[in-house]
């Protein structure tokens, strides 16, 4: 193997998230102060991966989550089935008033120097109350399982999740899955159960089973506890800060064989440039840098999680599933909403060099 992963060859399932749902609310360019319409975008940091590589890379995918019966409950699960995710749901019902919720987030787009603003109302969220127990593990594992995931979103929801998290991946070691994470660091939701502090507590335990992880700088600083770089990079596209840190990462943990993530600098809401990077076994690895005209920033870096792990399940080369991940998260900003709107075809070519000349 190129990457030092021990992959399954074959399974029910390609790939399974564990995570929450949530719905976002869009008033697009229009700040929500402002606002009178909205585009509903069914999301959520772990499911938007295993929607990606169902609908755009074709591959067999499942999320297991919280499910509330009520009618919101009834249309983001329509919108799970149309990306082709199998549900493994925890059912919790509604009690017509006060829930519990599934989870809302409000993002304008914003426009030129005017940034995107994101907020939450997470309150009596029905994913924060999973807990170990509410899934069958081994049953869902039964039938062959090839990747599990999971991330830094979910184990921010309350006491409870990430020790889900934990009972899963175990559980997703013990049938031999490949097990990644992502950090997503988010300060608005760790700010709220315990800080830094318990984000570091809580996100060590989750990596002793981690065999590929996704995080950028920041986010191995923060969620890791992992000292900055010595040397500050030269721009927000120079791999050098991110790449000085792996040692630290591997060092504490070293059953980790792969560590990867975008690089993006912003030069106004809707102009990026774009790039990725992964360390894989012992060898760096870096992306060709493109710019960006951005639609919506929402989902980009799960965009390239999912195209990098695209590559990887289909036995690709590092370089190439790099590739794969950089244009995948590309493509994705020029759509609304968090989940792909790519066909393979298109992350292919653009991934070979494409341009946006007229398909005809």
């Amino acid at each position: 193997m190129h990457h030092g992963l021990k992959l399954p060859k074959s399974g029910d399932l390609d790939f399974l998230s564990l995570g929450a749902l949530v719905y976002r609310l869009d008033p697009g360019i229009v700040p929500f102060r402002k606002a009178n319409t909205c585009q509903i975008h069914v999301s959520g940091g772990e499911f938007n991966v295993a929607a990606n590589l169902a609908d755009c890379f074709r591959l067999r995918t499942g999320i297991a989550t919280a499910m509330v019966d009520y009618p919101i409950g009834d249309l983001v699960a329509e919108r799970v089935r149309a990306m082709g995710v199998r549900s493994f749901y925890k059912h919790f019902a509604h009690d017509g008033v006060t829930g519990p919720n599934i989870a809302t987030v409000f993002s304008d787009r914003g426009f030129g120097v005017r940034a995107p603003v994101v907020f939450y109302n997470r309150s009596n969220e029905a994913g924060a109350q999973l807990k170990p127990g509410d899934f069958d593990w081994p049953a869902i594992f039964a039938h062959g399982v090839r990747w599990f995931h999971s991330g830094g979103i979910f184990a921010a929801l309350s006491a409870t999740t990430p020790e889900v998290i934990i009972e899963g991946m175990r559980a997703a070691k013990k049938a031999g899955a490949v097990v990644s994470f992502d950090l997503n660091f988010r300060a608005k939701l760790w700010s709220i159960s315990g800080g830094l502090k318990r984000a570091n507590e809580t996100i060590r335990r989750i990596m002793e089973n981690v065999d590929v992880l996704v995080g950028n700088e920041e986010d191995l600083q923060n969620g890791l506890g992992i000292p900055g770089p010595e040397v500050a990079a030269k721009s927000k596209l120079d791999p050098s800060a991110f790449f000085g840190m792996i040692d630290r990462v591997v060092q504490q943990y070293p059953q980790v064989k792969i560590v990867a993530t975008t690089l993006r600098e912003v030069h106004s809401t809707n102009r990026h440039m774009w790039g990725a990077v992964a360390w894989v076994g012992g060898k760096t690895h870096v992306s060709l840098t493109c710019e960006l005209d951005v639609h919506d920033r929402v989902g980009g870096g799960d965009g390239f999680a999912s195209g990098f792990f695209y590559g990887l399940l289909t036995g690709q080369s590092p370089e190439e599933a790099l590739k794969l991940g950089w244009a995948h998260g590309a493509l994705l900003t020029t759509y609304p909403g968090d989940t792909t709107m790519a066909t393979l075809e298109q992350v292919q070519a653009f991934a070979k060099g494409g341009s946006a000349r007229i398909q005809r």
